[in-house]
């Protein structure tokens, strides 16, 4: 008589009193009912169909002028929309920009225009040592 095969790693592995079971292990995450089951394989199945159809136009001898994919549609669509993905104009966001866009080309205006009044102060009162020219 021969020995029946070995159970499955599955079957063998059984909860660890000291440690909760993690959801993708338990029973009513993955367990779904013949409703569900089913539904899923319907939308297996439209998948399949829509991928066979796709292959075909891909590799046909003759083909169209556009192979129109309503995925690849739908997501230049969403990439033309969505220009700023990562950017949202917040007013926290236009203050930095005016901060660092502005703010450098204020300081040193205010700098350059300050040593101009200064220097331009110490010729009026003749303390101004002017430094030696080269040429």
């Amino acid at each position: 008589m021969a020995s029946p095969p070995p159970s499955s790693a599955g079957k063998l592995y059984g909860a660890n009193r000291f440690v909760s079971l993690p959801a993708e292990l338990n029973s009513d995450t993955y367990d779904t009912s013949q409703e569900k089951r089913r539904a899923e394989a319907e939308r297996l199945a439209i998948r399949a169909r829509l991928k066979q159809q796709y292959q075909l136009q891909l590799n046909n001898p003759n083909p169209p002028a556009v192979i129109e994919n309503p995925a690849l549609l739908r997501w230049a669509y969403a990439k033309s929309q969505n220009v700023y993905s990562t950017f949202r104009p917040t007013p926290k966001t236009s203050f930095l920009g005016a901060l660092y866009g502005l703010g450098p080309i204020l300081f040193w205006m205010f700098t350059l225009k300050a040593h101009r009044d200064r220097k331009e102060k110490l010729i009026q009162e003749g303390k101004y040592n002017r430094p030696l020219s080269v040429f």
